[in-house]
């Protein structure tokens, strides 16, 4: 279902087998477009801004190794984990010791970090919707799925964290994420804030599109990073899928016109933009000078 691959170019639709950083370079000659960048896309000064960022990759950033670690001990995949035994990591000879982990790719763990994460991977396992999602025995974890969209003829790319064994049923595509607050109120802040309801559809669309499933069905995974480590894992309303759909469509066109006319613009080129303040503005001046009036 899936290939293997070592090279850093894709130029075929498909499910591969890449490294991360493979895929966050961008392995499709020409350029693709990630949910995450469609969702840059769109924020004010997107299109400038993504294309400095294309342009100038960042180098090697410390990873939020909590999330990244309980990734790897839930979908069994990413960097190796090394334990630490120290509280404390000031002496010269533990910083070294940090710093030789992190240079092979590693994550270092401190004692009461180990145990937290092996805490949440515990609780996955005993949640018994969570633990079908990320069965072992019924998926395989990070798949890359490179495909062209039909409408643009943009190349598009998405990085599945768990992609479910074929049954003869509904796919249910599950997305793992670490929070602090994994309560129904939070997480639908989280979702908004982030723009995962684009990654709903744009997730959906790589799995329809590899003819995998006419009506994936994408649920998310949350779980919150402190004991008892509690799980929520929720669905969005088909309206929001919806207005995701119609927020990707957007993205799309935007990057395939920014591609073709090599222009990617910023908040405003050739005119003067007006500028409205907030209401509450105008509002706290005026009662600052009834206060002043007072004062006099």
């Amino acid at each position: 279902m899936s290939t293997t691959t070592t090279e850093q170019v894709i130029s075929q639709p498909g499910i591969y087998d890449i490294p991360e950083d493979a895929y966050h370079s961008d392995p499709v000659p020409g350029g693709s477009l990630s949910s995450s960048g469609a969702r840059a896309l769109l924020q004010p000064g997107g299109p400038a801004k993504f294309r400095w960022q294309q342009d100038n990759p960042p180098g090697p950033k410390k990873p939020f190794e909590i999330g990244s670690a309980a990734h790897k001990l839930v979908l069994d995949a990413g960097p190796e984990l090394v334990r630490i035994d120290a509280d404390e990591w000031r002496t010269k000879e533990i910083k070294e010791r940090v710093a030789k982990v992190r240079e092979r790719g590693a994550i270092p763990l401190k004692p009461a970090d180990w145990d937290q994460v092996h805490g949440m991977a515990a609780a996955i396992q005993k949640h018994p919707l969570a633990a079908a999602l990320f069965d072992p025995a019924a998926g395989q974890p990070e798949k890359t799925f490179i495909w062209q969209d039909p409408d643009t003829g943009v190349w598009r790319r998405a990085r599945l964290d768990w992609l479910p064994h074929p049954s003869g049923g509904r796919l249910v595509i599950a997305d793992y994420k670490t929070t602090t607050d994994a309560s129904g109120h939070a997480v639908a802040k989280t979702i908004a804030n982030y723009g995962y309801f684009m990654q709903d559809p744009w997730y959906r669309d790589a799995v329809t599109a590899a003819g995998l499933d006419d009506d994936p069905l994408f649920v998310f995974v949350f779980q919150e990073k402190s004991a008892p480590y509690l799980i929520n894992v929720v669905a969005l309303d088909p309206d929001d899928v919806v207005a995701g759909r119609d927020r990707n469509c957007r993205a799309l066109d935007l990057y395939a016109n920014c591609s073709a006319t090599g222009s990617w613009p910023g908040y405003s080129s050739d005119e003067i933009a007006p500028i409205i303040l907030p209401r509450w503005t105008t509002d706290a001046w005026s009662a600052s000078d009834v206060i002043t009036e007072d004062i006099l």
